[in-house]
């Protein structure tokens, strides 16, 4: 263990730094006046654009064989977007529009890292958890059934030993009886022997913040994250304006979702849950991206401290492959990331069709949105969406 991490691990007061960069952080909120990433020429950034040109025909092929009814792509590198664009169609029903990039998309599991385990990990750098703290700690009902050795950190890489998902019956009497029945689950597995990708952790994971902070995920990653990036299209339960300009997923009890979570549990929950109900755009996931490749910080704002972006993306070996806390980067998940992608790259996809993949090494970023499950749930990307993963790395001209 590096002295990182046992400092990592220790609770400390907040020191008269974090109280200064806590109050820019308000003020930020208060503004909201970061700007977005600049557009640049591929060959600016070291970017080949006939290369980048093979997106458009891989998009095509997705569009025609109807694995979607439209995207947006969106390519950054050195701190500038290089290639923007939007394909297809946003509504096939009840009417035809077409797909914007301002967009907004559901972002489901995205929802993870972006929202939740950036919560959790900007919860630790204040002192207020360890990623060694058990969750019964915290949630002291949770120990029962031999469940009390669960670490955060066991849920932040899928190594708790829970299932994936518990029935949707236990979400019908909302978040605090929700809560109680996943307290009272067995485990499925010994604990830290086996990934099991599970919405049950995140969910956990998402109760841990509001505890703790007093403040839901929803409200917390808003305050905290997405406000002082300048973030404005991106949060939980969007306002009306943000979901007219939603891409719709499917129907639910005869209306369409539009600006409506897809994610059933995260439904139940009241749209704000710790594994899925995220909304945001291409150019806000964009900036989120740049913060990481910042290491913490995007246009002057430092959001994580730069330890605490390489514990969250250097990654854990699991019983069947490589995890960040909360980011994916080499398992049976990560078949979006596609294949010259470096090792130091961590991503995560989300059922609705999006996908976000990150290299530091290569200085690059890719995003992928889609409704894939408009309008009847049968389209499937994550093939696609590694193909343009593909393309876009291999036109890098230089390394950085």
């Amino acid at each position: 263990m590096t002295s990182f991490e046992i400092g990592f691990m220790k609770r400390t007061p907040i020191s008269l730094g974090s109280w200064l960069i806590g109050v820019l952080l308000a003020f930020v909120v208060t503004t909201d006046s970061v700007a977005g990433l600049p557009m640049a020429e591929p060959e600016t950034v070291g970017l080949d654009a006939q290369k980048l040109d093979g997106i458009n025909e891989i998009v095509a092929e997705g569009l025609g064989e109807k694995k979607m009814p439209g995207c947006v792509v969106c390519v950054g590198r050195h701190g500038k977007i290089a290639f923007f664009k939007a394909f297809g169609q946003k509504q096939l029903q009840p009417t035809e529009l077409p797909m914007t990039t301002d967009t907004l998309f559901d972002m489901a599991s995205i929802t993870k890292p972006m929202a939740t385990a950036t919560s959790i990990m900007l919860l630790i750098e204040r002192g207020k958890l360890q990623l060694t703290d058990t969750v019964a700690s915290i949630l002291p009902e949770f120990a029962a059934k031999g469940k009390e050795p669960i670490t955060i950190h066991d849920l932040l890489i899928h190594h708790s030993g829970l299932l994936a998902d518990n029935s949707i019956k236990d979400y019908e009497q909302g978040r605090d009886e929700a809560i109680k029945r996943i307290c009272e689950l067995k485990l499925l597995n010994p604990i830290g022997t086996k990934f099991v990708y599970s919405d049950v952790n995140f969910i956990l994971l998402g109760e841990i913040v509001r505890r703790v902070s007093e403040k839901n995920v929803h409200e917390f990653s808003r305050e905290h994250i997405f406000a002082p990036l300048g973030m404005k299209s991106t949060g939980y339960l969007p306002s009306e304006t943000l979901r007219a300009n939603a891409a719709p997923t499917e129907q639910r009890d005869g209306k369409w979702m539009q600006g409506e979570v897809h994610d059933p549990r995260a439904f139940k929950l009241g749209g704000v849950a710790g594994h899925a109900g995220l909304f945001s755009t291409a150019d806000d996931v964009a900036i989120y991206a740049q913060m990481m490749l910042g290491r913490g910080e995007y246009a002057g704002m430092r959001v994580l401290l730069p330890e605490t972006v390489e514990r969250m993306t250097r990654g854990d070996r699991v019983s069947s492959g490589v995890r960040g806390l909360g980011w994916d980067k080499r398992t049976g998940y990560s078949t979006n990331r596609g294949e010259l992608l470096t090792d130091s790259a961590f991503g995560h996809g989300g059922f609705t069709g999006t996908v976000l993949w990150i290299d530091p090494e290569l200085d690059l970023f890719f995003v992928f949105l889609s409704n894939r499950v408009h309008p009847s749930g049968k389209g499937s990307v994550n093939q696609l969406a590694g193909r343009i993963a593909t393309t876009v790395a291999s036109a890098i001209r230089n390394k950085p």
